[in-house]
């Protein structure tokens, strides 16, 4: 017998056992999202031999997240769970304690222990509490966040007998009214109260608090993520943070960063765009300071360029000015000679380096999803960073210089998935509107046979800037869908980040056109896949998806279902009970009452006398980005046209569903209401 027929019959009964593994494995479901270990901030320890990172965990039953600090050493090997409840591990420069945020007894204060998770000691006891701690590099000071009463703060001193006060008669005070005498009295899911963010120092000799940031002002402003906004010097002296100064914030994205000594006094401007300078972060050698910045006034989805300035000079440079991307993330070398950055492009983030007084970008590490959070051995041949793909959430790897290969440091997750059925994201592009390509993401179902027919599930993406990619996601998860047995489909139309920024400015006073006739175009490419039921379409999405949702009720019946959440229906209300009164400014070209034609023109309210199609509604109660009117006055036009709808409120969530037995009730929810007109 020829050798490969023995190597066939001698791999046989391996094959055998592999395909009866697959076929064991359960699909991916709600319950096992919510068993899943989120890793997220890993800080690579000044020796360069320790990663520390935080882990979120779902605690279903007590309906919150439990999180934790970890510490995973370089070479490999176990990791050690430290400290609970903590986030936010900062290692001291010579690396014999790690700065944490503790909860202990529901206050969010500053901690620290030692490496091995022992002597764990309160370091702060401030009334109006602690978080977001930074150390300075000579190790003398924390910068934190904390909010403060503005009268207890004058000219950077820090009165906590005072903000102790205030504190206790506000949360004694049996009256909850709010009284606004300005715009931006709310925001995201919470109303603005009397107290202000700012940021402090603390010094670790004799516990003196300076308030750094002064005035009846959030600093810094608000942010969906992304890098710090504020930043320590290197040799502890400054403080470099962001700080929007304008009369009228609800108008304004033009933040500043400013410089100040860390033991307080008058700051100094530092940057001076139209748009928002933001994430400042000085250089190892403290020469520069690098931010991101936007050049247009008003529009939080300008393309956003890596910035840097010469702290002596004064000399800007703009290095990625020519790369049609926005840059999301982005470190130092340990050498202060590049810059590493990171960008998503085409549903994908790779890590690429520029030098900082400008040149071409190289490519760092590639692939075929999100890579992130990258920090550097002293030495800079290691570099540290997490990775994440549309079938595997965020895990901790490295890759050396002398080698391409990339190592996990962490597997927190492998056992629980080796139980379930993951399916790979797919690419696709078809030809949208004004023959422009558009990119989507399939995902095909659990246990796929090519010959069956499935349902498809098609999910329109929020932003409107923002993007379907190759990564994980805790809300909307891809996996759970297909897991249910749809076909998921995850299109990026016209707006979406990664194509461009004309391709995301085209949807700007456009809502309901061109990005309407791209997802279009793509349900005609789905329809026609041989294993897709063309009968069987459901379509949802939240935000921007939600207006997209509602705007196809008024303008085509190809869907047997739909799902909005948090969607916008009457265009003008929406635009007059929002905080962030610079988005509808910009993409509606002002205010209603200002081009109200525009808003006439794509409001999906104008249209409900053509709604047909079956549509869940889902709103919170806590969401000031789009008031829950919205889902009330779209359920009631649903209702009044005799649709067959249903309305599901959370009086204690905003935009998002973040609390464990509600993300498995809107799980439920939702799958249970496209079942019943996909599955028949």
């Amino acid at each position: 017998m020829r050798r490969s027929a023995l190597l066939a019959l001698a791999l046989a009964p391996v094959l055998l056992l592999t395909e009866d593994l697959q076929a064991q494995k359960q699909p991916f479901n709600t319950d096992a999202l919510l068993k899943l270990r989120r890793l997220s901030d890993p800080q690579l320890s000044p020796d360069g031999k320790t990663v520390a990172f935080s882990v979120s965990t779902p605690d279903v039953a007590a309906n919150r997240a439990v999180r934790s600090i970890w510490t995973v050493p370089l070479e490999g090997g176990n990791p050690v769970r430290l400290a609970e409840p903590a986030e936010r591990p900062r290692w001291s420069p010579d690396g014999k304690s790690l700065y944490y945020t503790g909860t202990e007894g529901g206050a969010s204060q500053v901690w620290r222990m030692n490496p091995d998770g022992s002597g764990a000691t309160q370091i702060t006891r401030l009334a109006t509490e602690a978080s977001g701690q930074t150390v300075s590099g000579d190790g003398k000071f924390l910068v934190f966040t904390s909010d403060v009463y503005p009268e207890c703060s004058a000219a950077g001193t820090f009165e906590e007998t005072c903000n102790a006060r205030r504190s206790a008669e506000e949360r004694n005070n049996k009256v909850k009214a709010h009284l606004a005498t300005s715009l931006l009295y709310r925001h995201w899911n919470a109303w603005l109260g009397k107290t202000r963010t700012h940021i402090l120092s603390f010094s670790l000799a004799d516990g003196k608090v300076v308030d750094l940031t002064p005035g009846d002002r959030i600093v810094p402003p608000f942010s969906l993520g992304g890098p710090d906004d504020y930043a320590i010097s290197p040799d502890g002296r400054e403080v470099a943070f962001t700080m929007n100064v304008d009369p009228n914030p609800a108008l304004s994205t033009n933040s500043d960063i400013y410089g100040i000594p860390v033991t307080g006094g008058t700051a100094q401007k530092i940057t001076s765009g139209a748009g928002a300078d933001a994430s400042p972060a000085y250089s190892p050698d403290g020469k520069y300071l690098a931010f991101r910045s936007q050049a247009r006034a008003g529009y939080e989805s300008d393309k956003w360029r890596l910035t840097v300035v010469d702290r002596a000079t004064g000399k800007t440079t703009i290095p990625t000015d020519a790369i049609d991307r926005a840059i999301n993330s982005f470190t130092w070398s340990p050498d202060s000679s590049r810059l590493f950055f990171m960008a998503v492009d085409r549903g994908r983030q790779a890590i690429q380096f520029v030098s900082p007084e400008g040149g071409g970008a190289r490519m760092a590490l590639g692939g075929s999803n999100m890579v992130d959070d990258v920090q550097f051995t002293p030495d800079g041949k290691t570099m540290v960073f997490t990775r994440q793909s549309g079938d595997s959430p965020v895990e901790i790897c490295k890759v050396s210089s002398n080698s391409s290969k990339e190592v996990p440091l962490t597997h927190l997750n492998d056992a629980l998935l080796s139980q379930y059925q993951l399916t790979a994201f797919e690419d696709f592009t078809v030809t949208g509107a004004e023959n422009t390509p558009i990119h989507s993401f399939i995902v095909k179902p659990a246990g796929f046979t090519p010959t069956r027919k499935y349902p498809v599930l098609m999910l329109i993406h929020g932003g409107p800037q923002g993007e379907w990619g190759e990564s994980w996601t805790y809300r909307w998860n891809a996996q759970i869908f297909a897991g249910a047995g749809y076909v998921v489909v995850m299109p990026n139309p016209r707006g979406s980040i990664g194509y461009g920024q004309k391709f995301t400015d085209d949807i700007n006073k456009d809502w309901g056109g061109k990005p309407y006739e791209d997802l279009m175009a793509v349900t005609d490419y789905v329809a026609k896949l041989p294993y897709v039921d063309a009968d069987r379409m459901a379509a949802a999405g939240g935000s921007y998806g939600g207006y997209m949702v509602n705007w196809i009720l008024g303008h085509t019946d190809r869907f047997k279902a739909l799902v909005s959440h948090a969607g916008v229906f009457d265009l003008r209300a929406k635009s007059e009970s929002t905080e962030e009164l610079w988005f509808p400014v910009w993409e509606f070209g002002g205010m209603p009452w200002e081009n109200p034609e525009i808003y006439e023109k794509w409001s999906p309210s104008k249209f409900t006398a053509q709604f047909k199609t079956p549509t869940l509604v889902i709103h919170g109660e806590l969401d000031y980005r789009i008031a829950y009117s919205q889902g009330l006055q779209l359920f009631t036009a649903l209702q009044m046209h005799k649709v067959p709808s249903q309305l599901l409120v959370y009086p204690d969530e905003g935009h998002w569903i973040l609390k464990p037995q509600n993300s498995q009730l809107w799980y439920k929810t939702f799958i249970e209401w496209i079942d019943t007109y996909t599955k028949r």
